[in-house]
């Protein structure tokens, strides 16, 4: 059954500004976060989207640790760092929890998943029983190409009654499988599930009623998918490519 404002894990977000003394230092000096209002959060599928710098993943791992997850993914489980790189934006963002709890949990980041599938072999060499990358479909994630090791993560690891944070989970996938995403998604919402999800790609961002949050320099808005940035370019891309790539090569 699909998740609803009284039944979501995380209905929001907002900046605690009490604990700011200077903005003049990342990742407070980011519009998105100088600007942040509270943002409210659709119950089954929320996109952040924007350009390159702008703030979508340093936004969206602020959330994750906020929740309890690893900064270089995983579930709550994982406490594993191969570089201490992320930001302490989670020391300043408030989430707006829901009165239910997800069963399943998972923070996807393209950036570190090879951190992530190096880290499951470790713990596999050491277990004794039942071996984690058995719930990745049983074949080691280094085995499979990119794109198949992120499949195997949404189709095998997601279980549903799930919050799911991903971090440009497209980065692998080609078209025919971000459309198949789109099925996945589809299926672990209707389990019971949310998503919370950074993209730059207009099939990724096309879940039917979903809410689209787009980052600029003058902060956060809500768009539809039309009114994209990413879909704009894209279709002025496709109905007239020729004249865009005169102009782009001259």
């Amino acid at each position: 059954m699909k998740l609803d404002y009284d039944s979501q894990y995380i209905r929001g977000i907002y900046l605690n500004r009490d604990r700011i003394s200077s903005y003049d230092h990342f990742p407070l000096d980011l519009p998105v976060i100088r600007h942040l209002q509270e943002v409210a959060f659709h119950p089954s599928v929320t996109y952040v989207i924007g350009e390159n710098g702008m703030g979508k993943s340093t936004l969206l791992e602020g959330i994750a640790i906020a929740y309890g997850f690893n900064p270089e993914g995983g579930t709550l489980n994982f406490n594993f760092s191969n570089y201490d790189s992320h930001s302490n934006l989670d020391e300043y963002l408030r989430l707006k929890k829901g009165v239910y709890k997800p069963k399943d949990h998972f923070f996807f980041r393209a950036e570190t998943f090879y951190n992530l599938a190096t880290n499951i072999e470790e713990l596999d060499r050491e277990a004794a029983g039942r071996k984690i990358i058995d719930s990745f479909g049983g074949k080691s994630l280094h085995q499979q190409s990119h794109g198949e090791s992120f499949f195997s993560a949404f189709v095998e690891r997601f279980q549903g009654n799930g919050l799911y944070i991903l971090d440009e989970p497209e980065a692998a996938l080609s078209p025919l499988r971000q459309i198949s995403m789109l099925a996945r998604i589809n299926e672990l919402v209707k389990q019971g599930s949310q998503f919370i999800i950074s993209t730059h790609s207009p099939i990724i961002m096309a879940y039917p009623d979903a809410k689209i949050l787009q980052i600029s320099d003058e902060g956060m808005n809500e768009v539809t998918l039309e009114e994209s940035n990413h879909y704009l370019l894209m279709k002025q891309f496709f109905e007239d490519k020729d004249r865009l790539l005169h102009h782009l090569f001259q």
